[in-house]
């Protein structure tokens, strides 16, 4: 009967083993690979359970192991809360013990040849997932957008590192896209053995670039980011000496096999070759067209009517009859409102009935042509909708808008006047030459 040749030594020393036994078991705990599935419609009720199940173990954890948090926040916005922390700790401990018992239980084998070769398949594609992912949301401009009204109107004092970053990337289209195009190449080079190592170095690199911004800019997707970069450096160290030879000693590279193994009957290369297409096709194909159409929908995004989109000066503030002068802002006077295309919005003020980001309240709108009203809302954390007030409109000239109504239960008055400010940095300016330094 024929064997699969599986490639690799027929001796590992036991260090290795140890090692391998350690990353397999976490990296499996970590990936979930099953959570795959969930992309397939009619089966996301097997990741379904899965999450809940992690969710009750890492909380249970927490509670009776750890005793770290008196409760957890899960995952959101961020993915270092510290449900992620506690599943960390889960993580490291299951796979210690794991690799204890596996070491006792199966102390006379010599080598884990077969299991890493699906070892590194699993890595692979999960590094290939994550450029395909991240690489069309930069390639598509909808990872960073560029920054809007209600974020040129904040002070570069006021914003915090991650935001500060945020603008950084999503000022420059050109750098965006550069940035996820390295990603996306580097998932391509990974979909094919001939050059799945180049791809790794190549993703390598660019997730350590990812990993040490996280760092630097405070950008919470830190552990996840970390993973991804140990992951592609895993993936290296099963061909390291072939990799030094190549790059530091300018020494003969041995042809790589990591990813060579002849499959004896017809069905099972039938079956590699399936599911690699339907990967591509659910991956792949349909990943980056949605991200395309998001593209395309948000370019389409219509002049919100009647109220123009952009930068209004609150000119007059009247509340409760008193008219409260510009330089006398108190909770609840406005400095200026923005309206965005998307219905979104944002007001200078520290009024905490808006939701606050860096001074400025924020908020979304929607508008009544008919009874000529403008509806105030906000989004919690948990992206539920909570309604704030109903303003009345008027709109005397194309420059100007009158809201009058009730906040709480002050009776508010105020003009709006559309500002003349103007932000070069909306501009998008490029020079070749620059005779000074800009």
């Amino acid at each position: 009967m024929y064997q699969i040749m599986w490639p690799g030594k027929s001796n590992w020393p036991l260090w290795q083993r140890l090692l391998f036994r350690f990353f397999f078991v976490y990296f499996v705990l970590y990936v979930s690979p099953w959570q795959w599935l969930e992309i397939i419609p009619g089966v996301n009720y097997v990741t379904d359970y899965y999450s809940k199940f992690m969710d009750w173990l890492v909380n249970a954890a927490n509670k009776n192991l750890f005793h770290v948090y008196k409760s957890l926040v899960p995952l959101n916005g961020s993915g270092d809360t510290s449900w992620a922390f506690i599943q960390l700790r889960l993580f490291l401990l299951i796979a210690a013990i794991l690799v204890i018992i596996w070491s006792l239980l199966d102390s006379k084998r010599k080598q884990h040849n077969r299991l890493a070769y699906w070892f590194r398949i699993m890595l692979r594609y999960f590094i290939i997932i994550n450029c395909f992912g991240y690489g069309f949301a930069k390639v598509f401009l909808s990872q960073m957008p560029f920054p809007n009204n209600s974020l040129m109107a904040t002070s570069l004092g006021d914003l915090l590192p991650m935001r500060l970053s945020w603008a950084f990337m999503g000022a420059s289209p050109t750098y965006e896209f550069f940035s996820g195009l390295m990603e996306v190449i580097a998932g391509v080079l990974l979909l094919f053995r001939r050059t799945a190592t180049f791809g790794t170095l190549l993703a390598a690199g660019v997730f350590a670039n990812v990993f040490v911004m996280n760092l630097g800019y405070d950008i919470p997707v830190k552990l996840f980011s970390a993973h991804l970069m140990i992951a592609c450096l895993v993936l290296l160290s099963f061909e390291y000496r072939r990799v030094l030879n190549f790059l530091v000693s300018n020494r003969y590279a041995e042809q790589g096999n990591l990813y060579y193994i002849r499959y004896p009957k017809k069905w099972m290369r039938i079956a590699t070759v399936t599911a690699k297409l339907l990967f591509i096709v659910f991956f792949v194909i349909l990943g980056g067209y949605e991200s395309y159409q998001s593209f395309v929908q948000r370019s389409k995004t219509p002049e919100s009517k009647p109220i123009r989109s952009g930068l209004y000066d609150v000119t007059v503030f009247v509340k409760n009859g008193d008219t409260i002068p510009p330089l006398l802002y108190d909770t609840i006077r406005w400095r200026d409102i923005v309206f965005e295309k998307s219905g979104a919005g944002s007001v200078g003020t520290t009024d905490t009935l808006f939701w606050q980001r860096y001074r400025r309240g924020y908020f979304r709108s929607k508008v009544d042509t008919v009874k000529k009203e403008i509806e105030f809302s906000k989004n919690n954390p948990a992206f539920e909708t909570f309604k704030l007030f109903t303003l009345q409109y008027e709109i005397p000239d194309s420059n100007r808008i009158i809201l009058k109504g009730k906040i709480r239960n002050d009776s508010v008055y105020t003009v709006l006047q559309r500002s003349k400010r103007h932000f070069q940095l909306a501009e998008k300016q490029f020079h070749w030459l620059s005779e000074y330094n800009r």
